[in-house]
């Protein structure tokens, strides 16, 4: 993740409610106790996952009559991302964002059922085109983040090639039959997603071409 833009109505929240909804995006995205990514991954994509709440000084909606944005708040989130991890990102983005969303409106008092029975929440995934992204003073690549994300848990880890642990990111993952994998040394390792099973290859010299994906 790389930014969050969440539009809400002028006014209809107070500064404290703005930051607890960036920080409610934020937590659910990088969720700590999902069993998924290690400490470490998760804290490196932190450091470059930004909210920005923004409050549009006009706002309006194409109901029929006129609607108000505010009566209840409605929301417009835009994500941006990579363009290579956009794909892999539209299946879980949409019940993120909401799950962070009903949380808010559960805290203000208000129905967050609201959100799945109108179109009160509507979410924008973007993805930016290779060396659309500068990051450290310099053109950064989806493998440069990856590369960036993951080395903290791969300078820290020890391989264990006998279990289930992404050896990029430290997910678990199941080797079963629909398993992305990749074979070295006579190890076969299982991967969480093919941006991680590429980087494992680069690294490392492998082909992709023999391998079954």
């Amino acid at each position: 993740m790389l930014l969050i833009d969440v539009y809400v109505p002028k006014g209809a929240f107070t500064e404290e409610e703005r930051q607890a909804l960036g920080r409610r995006l934020i937590d659910t995205f990088l969720a700590e106790d999902d069993g998924g990514h290690a400490q470490e991954v998760l804290d490196a994509q932190r450091t470059i996952t930004q909210v920005l709440v923004h409050e549009p000084a006009t706002w309006m909606l194409g109901d029929r009559p006129p609607a108000d944005p505010a009566d209840p708040p409605r929301y417009l989130v835009r994500i941006t991302v990579p363009a290579s991890w956009r794909k892999e990102m539209c299946e879980p983005v949409p019940g993120l964002v909401m799950k962070a969303l009903a949380a808010t409106e559960r805290a203000a008092g208000r129905d967050p059922g609201r959100l799945e029975r109108e179109p009160h929440a509507v979410i924008l995934l973007e993805g930016i085109t290779e060396g659309g992204i500068g990051v450290f003073g310099r053109s950064m690549s989806s493998m440069d983040l990856m590369e960036y994300v993951s080395r903290p848990y791969r300078d820290s880890a020890k391989e264990e090639p006998e279990t289930t642990i992404d050896p990029i990111c430290g997910m678990v993952v199941s080797l079963d039959g629909t398993a992305l994998t990749l074979e070295h040394d006579g190890v076969r390792y299982g991967f969480c997603s093919g941006l991680c099973r590429r980087a494992y290859a680069d690294e490392h010299g492998l082909s992709l071409a023999r391998e079954r994906s």
